[in-house]
């Protein structure tokens, strides 16, 4: 189940069954697909590269396709595709969101300025 706060969802290349989804390049070829897709629309030499909304890579050795939120939202059809694609295939699928990293406090051992005691400023 995808939740609906995530701003990003990874389709892995397992089954429900553990197994290794065949064929090998099926990340590459689901993001070839789904290339025409992008911000700002299709445009010019846009299928010589990947959507920045749909993105093969690995992870712990296997094969997935990291796909944003914001192509549900501009791409309703093409959403439900890769999805469709997912829940057809038995493929397992995951939610990411990003959290973002608190601010250092002065005094805190990790800020770069309570290491030195000073702060150092560009002009």
């Amino acid at each position: 189940m995808v939740s609906p706060t995530s701003q990003e969802v990874f389709i892995l290349g397992l089954t429900q069954n553990g197994k290794t989804f065949r064929p090998s390049d099926w990340a590459e070829r689901l993001a070839g697909v789904m290339s025409q897709f992008r911000p700002g629309g299709m445009r010019r030499g846009g299928h010589l590269g990947y959507s920045p909304w749909c993105v093969p890579t690995t992870m712990n050795g296997a094969k997935c396709v990291i796909v944003k939120r914001e192509l549900q939202v501009h791409e309703p059809m093409a959403w439900d595709f890769v999805m469709n694609f997912a829940r057809d295939n038995g493929l397992q699928t995951t939610d990411a969101c990003l959290i973002p990293e608190a601010p250092a406090k002065p005094g805190d051992p990790a800020s770069p300025a309570s290491s030195t005691g000073n702060t150092t400023t560009k002009a």
